[in-house]
């Protein structure tokens, strides 16, 4: 076994920065980590919400909470609000966490359904505590000197302005070893006898050599596809839109804790609530509304003023054949794209990065390893991708093409067996610890008006009025842990306010 050497990362961004952060952390020291980046080069940056993931990253990272949330304009977040995703008018909250709490052998959203059935059940944010703070706009940290109380149990995630982010990565990783080199890549080398990069060549004419190529370059995969020519899977045919318009606009006195995800004629909008500004990007389908009234619904649905001029974004969905192939692994953009509407983008960057040091190469490059890497990367995406393509197709809308062109749509046999199973008795099966929980799948299904036919038989283990008693005690007991949470922009006031000028 010849160990590696050097380490060579093309791209910075958010990509870029925390795979350095990672590695430099989790190798100490023992290997060379250079990063390629050219200041003449943009980047997407509009990553700017996350799932709670995103605290393990941060926390191996060694990763202070506090000051990264004061040094990126951090916000936290507790789920995503849907407007207009089932019926027009329609409103609910994917909250993150768990709903109630189980009774005996069965979980508790089967008895839901029943009760619901009855008439007989409330709101189903009332039975969750990141659903009900998030409509009172209220947070706290989980206290976990109260462990048999919903205030223990409070998952959450963060708002935060990537391209700070990006920064902060940057300054922690150059303190731990990683080189900085500015240039633009004019040229790749490959080894002739395998095709393996051995070295990409700055405009300047210097060569930067490695033994393992990590491609952060964006849409465009420098390494993975203009080199390599992995080839690119298009899922277009699943998730039509193509392009987003984003702009920055003035906040507001209330700071939401969740991101709000409203869908418009020919697409949807992102709402992003940081300490100085919000996040808005309207994301849209080309063949059904043209670049100019695409950017004239975002600018007429924002909180306040823009702050700059609407940035256009093109993309298309979908993966690389390969996330890994030879030598190079590509990881965010390069590695594929699904549309943030679930806040996914920073969590497939952090997934890689954690396949990378799980399958962690010496310079033999074992194929066995290779195979097995792009196995799981294709499950990781191919089942949020289910998960993303079953807001579209779970929609009722009659009032514009573009939804019922979705509606209408074939869909992957994975996402078929999903809803059909769930129709029956509201049964979700989660395979391989896939990423979105049976919580998740069913606060979607039920938000778009998809509800089972029956329920698991062994609620009726359990009398009606005692289900009924049992319920209505979860809901108070949610209902008194919200009211004495603090709200949400007077507690990051308090613990994270922001240093950026």
């Amino acid at each position: 076994m010849q160990p590696l050497n050097t380490i060579v990362i093309v791209g910075g961004g958010t990509a870029g920065w925390m795979t350095a952060t990672a590695l430099s952390t989790a190798l100490r020291g023992r290997y060379k980590i250079r990063l390629v980046e050219s200041d003449e080069i943009g980047i997407v940056g509009v990553g700017e919400a996350t799932i709670p993931m995103i605290q393990r990253f941060n926390h191996v990272a060694g990763i202070d909470e506090v000051e990264f949330m004061k040094a990126t304009n951090g916000t936290f977040k507790l789920g995503v609000e849907f407007v207009n995703w089932g019926k027009n008018g329609d409103r609910y909250m994917h909250g993150f966490g768990r709903l109630g709490q189980d009774l005996w052998m069965v979980g508790f959203e089967q008895y839901f359904h029943k009760m619901r059935a009855l008439g007989k059940a409330r709101d189903l944010a009332d039975y969750s505590i990141m659903r009900s703070a998030s409509r009172a706009n209220k947070f706290m940290h989980p206290r976990t000197d109260l462990p048999n109380s919903p205030l223990a149990e409070i998952t959450y995630a963060y708002h935060f302005d990537a391209s700070l982010y990006a920064r902060h990565l940057r300054k922690l990783s150059e303190g731990r070893g990683v080189e900085r080199i500015e240039g633009k890549i004019t040229q790749v080398s490959q080894r002739p006898s395998d095709g393996h990069v051995d070295a990409v060549v700055l405009e300047s004419g210097r060569r930067i050599e490695g033994e393992l190529f990590i491609d952060c370059s964006g849409f465009r995969g420098l390494l993975i596809e203009q080199t390599l020519q992995t080839g690119f899977e298009d899922w277009t045919h699943w998730l039509p839109c193509d392009r987003a318009m984003a702009v920055p606009c003035e906040s507001v006195p209330v700071w939401t804790p969740y991101t709000r995800a409203t869908a418009h004629k020919s697409g949807w909008q992102w709402r992003i609530p940081l300490q100085n500004r919000i996040g808005n990007g309207h994301v849209y389908c080309s063949q059904y509304i043209s670049d100019d009234e695409a950017t004239a619904v975002l600018l007429s649905n924002l909180d306040g003023r823009p702050l700059a001029d609407p940035r256009p974004i093109r993309f298309k969905t979908g993966m690389r054949k390969k996330s890994w192939n030879k030598n190079v692994i590509a990881i965010g953009l390069a590695s594929g794209f699904l549309e943030p509407i679930e806040s996914t983008s920073i969590h497939m960057v952090q997934a890689a990065v954690s396949m990378v040091l799980d399958f962690f190469p010496d310079q033999g490059f074992s194929q066995k390893d290779i195979d097995a890497f792009n196995a799981l990367s294709r499950f990781q995406y191919e089942r949020i991708r289910d998960f993303i393509i079953l807001h579209y197709k779970l929609n009722q809308r009659d009032d514009a093409a573009f939804w019922q062109a979705c509606a209408a749509m074939d869909i992957p046999g994975t996402l078929r067996e999903k809803m059909d199973l769930f129709r029956t008795h509201g049964r979700i099966q989660r395979y391989n610890n896939e990423l979105f929980t049976e919580v998740a799948w069913m606060q979607v299904f039920t938000g778009q008006n998809l509800y089972p036919e029956s329920y698991h038989p062994l609620v009726d283990v359990q009398s009606e009025g005692g289900i009924e008693e049992y319920m209505g005690s979860v809901a108070h007991v949610v209902e008194q842990c919200v009211n004495v949470m603090p709200d949400h922009a007077e507690y990051v006031k308090q613990y994270c306010p922001s240093n950026v000028m």
